[in-house]
């Protein structure tokens, strides 16, 4: 059934429509195609797992979107490319818009051809025909190592974070008035062990905005959280739209006179809420106010440099092997953003 070597745990499948999805094909048809068989099940418990879906199909996009709402199904997919380009420059559409690895993807086409053409450009996807559809869920690559409650609502938060960029680019003026209208609550407090999954989620998911690129496993976050050395603190966002998850993770060693940033990650989705440069505002003013010193770690890789750029903006520099900060000139919290920080921190709001 399946092509190709597996590496990562799969994030996102795309679905062929024709004899794939659907028996038979749309254009050549008077009704619209019945699901095949167990179709409609694989969709689901792949959604209930947080796994995002989306479809590249040849076909014209109003009827096509139209026969997968009338199967009840159009809301499961993210982005779908309907249209007559090749099938590889729609996957990698996909990847862009939703910002995950293509090495994360499956596709599934009834037609050797069209994998074939998709694996040419991205080898690294993992291409199934359509035959024995109802084992796919018991794959190990399609199966996540825990499922949290961020993971069972991926799909939605996909879904709202398309609506807050369709908002953004139909508002007219600056960006700070922009974000004044999405009413945000940033809550930081300390992870717990109903946050320790969601928190090791987020370092394997998270490599762009990773001021380390180091992972840490749940086992490894638990003997972190029982540290009196230590604090690991992970970021909650909300808007008028709804929540965004956890979308941070912060992990603080506690020296005499010495805080160390270790870890300090961000979820790509809210790179222009500021949020970094918010969290790092209310740390620098907590250590001034307990006349602590405040030094961070960073090991550039190919794709955090972001980090860094949040790091020099909120006054960190280079002294030897880690990032210190004078601890000066801290900004006041930007007016569009509320924060509220859990009292078991004992952090001090700037």
């Amino acid at each position: 059934m399946g092509v190709g070597v597996s590496k990562n745990r799969i994030k996102c499948v795309v679905w062929d429509l024709d004899n794939t999805l659907w028996d038979g094909v749309l254009l050549e048809s008077t009704e619209v195609p019945g699901l095949r068989p167990h179709v409609r099940d694989v969709i689901e418990a792949l959604d209930q797992r947080g796994i995002l879906q989306s479809v590249a199909s040849k076909n014209e996009p109003e009827p096509a979107m139209a026969a997968l709402a009338a199967h009840g199904l159009d809301q499961y997919f993210l982005y779908p490319q309907i249209s007559w380009n090749a099938k590889s420059q729609a996957i990698g559409t996909i990847a862009e818009r939703l910002n995950i690895g293509i090495d994360t993807f499956a596709f599934i086409d009834d037609q050797v051809f069209e994998r074939d053409e998709v694996l040419s450009v991205h080898p690294s996807v993992r291409a199934f025909s359509e035959a024995g559809l109802e084992k796919l869920p018991e794959l190990e690559d399609f199966m996540p190592l825990h499922l949290t409650a961020d993971a069972r609502n991926r799909r939605q938060m996909y879904q709202k974070e398309a609506l807050r960029a369709q908002a953004q680019e139909d508002f007219k003026g600056p960006e700070d008035a922009f974000l004044r209208t999405l009413d945000l609550k940033l809550r930081l407090k300390p992870a717990s062990e109903e946050d320790l999954y969601r928190a090791e989620e987020l370092t394997l998911r998270t490599n762009q905005l990773n001021t380390t690129g180091v992972t840490y496993s749940a086992e490894q976050l638990r003997e972190l959280i029982a540290s009196p050395q230590h604090q690991v603190i992970v970021a909650e966002l909300e808007d008028k739209y709804g929540a965004y998850g956890a979308i941070g993770l912060l992990l603080i060693s506690q020296q005499p006179g010495l805080w160390c940033i270790d870890l300090f990650l961000m979820s790509c989705r809210v790179m222009s809420r500021g949020v970094g440069g918010v969290i790092l505002t209310a740390l620098r003013t907590t250590c001034r106010n307990r006349q602590l010193r405040l030094a961070a770690q960073f090991r550039e890789t190919d794709r955090n440099r972001m980090m860094f750029i949040t790091y020099r903006f909120a006054g960190f520099r280079e002294e030897g092997e880690l990032l210190m900060n004078e601890l000066s000139s801290i900004p006041a919290l930007p007016d569009y953003m509320h924060l509220n920080i859990d009292a078991a921190l004992d952090w001090r709001l700037p």
